[in-house]
């Protein structure tokens, strides 16, 4: 009796486990599920929790509603002006409609990837051809993608339930026939660059050399006139100085102005003066009396 009584209980609860396994069922927060009967969706975009289902006849789809990320294969595009371009890309895609999503790919990631590449292809090959190979190597990449991102967000919530949240480049290459001549404009450009450049800077400093130059001589027409108006004033000075002396005692004067004269005609031994002996310029010399004698 004990035996079978064990067993029922052991069984009972094998029962419920099994029970409470098939009906009852937990959505994680990085998930979104749909509830399905025989394949047909019965309920919507499950919510994160614990939820109930009738076992056999129910069952569930989760769907991770993380970021998920495609990688595009590299494709050759053309430019508005007819230039190859090789670029290489990847999608960042999420599910936000569980059940569009179901049943458009079956709950597939794989089926998914599948639909948005072309669609991706194609949001790109026409972005490209609305922009000159220029725009595309000087514009920065994430304005460049903001178009096809929103174009291809709007296509894929519609047709699958998912969000594009990102198309990122990661190489724009060209091919080798178009980067020699692509280089060599680039090269030619800079150049040009270069010599506008320096004909500014040749410019400039012919002008800040012609203002020092119109500056120095301002500086120096100044200092001329100042320099001869000082002379001026001091030949005055020196001209009312010599006219106070002489008229104080003119003879005096006159006798040290010789002997200033007699000092720079002998201040060197090879000067050499011709005059006559009774020259006025010796009359000092010729009247001169020994110290001490008084004349009679």
């Amino acid at each position: 009796m004990i035996n079978k009584r064990s067993l029922l209980i052991v069984g009972g609860l094998a029962v419920a486990a099994w029970l409470a396994s098939s009906t009852l069922y937990v959505v994680d927060e990085t998930e979104g599920a749909v509830k399905l009967r025989f394949g047909e969706v019965i309920e919507e975009s499950i919510q994160p929790g614990l939820h109930v289902k009738v076992p056999i006849t129910q069952t569930i789809r989760k769907f991770d509603t993380r970021l998920l990320m495609l990688d595009t294969d590299t494709s050759r595009y053309l430019t508005r002006e007819q230039k190859a371009v090789i670029v290489d890309s990847y999608v960042q895609w999420q599910v936000i409609d569980p059940t569009l999503y179901y049943e458009a790919t079956g709950g597939d990631n794989m089926m998914a990837a599948r639909l948005i590449q072309p669609r991706v292809d194609e949001s790109l090959r026409n972005a490209f051809g609305r922009l000159k190979l220029q725009q595309i190597i000087a514009e920065n990449r994430d304005d460049l993608m903001t178009g096809p991102r929103e174009e291809l967000d709007d296509l894929m919530r519609n047709e699958l339930g998912v969000a594009i949240r990102d198309i990122r480049i990661k190489r724009i290459d060209l091919p080798e026939d178009v980067s020699a001549a692509v280089f060599e404009r680039m090269r030619s450009e800079r150049e040009r660059e270069a010599r506008e450049w320096r004909a500014q800077g040749k410019e400039e400093a012919e002008r800040i050399q012609a203002n020092a130059d119109r500056r120095r001589q301002v500086l120096l027409a100044q200092a001329n006139e100042r320099s001869q108006t000082l002379r001026g004033e001091g030949d005055a000075k020196a001209a009312q100085i010599y006219s106070n002396a002489y008229e104080q005692d003119a003879e005096f004067f006159a006798f040290w102005r010789s002997l200033s004269a007699y000092r720079k005609s002998f201040a060197n031994s090879d000067n050499l003066m011709v005059l006559e002996p009774d020259s006025e310029f010796f009359r000092y010399l010729k009247n001169a009396m020994p110290s001490g004698s008084s004349a009679e």
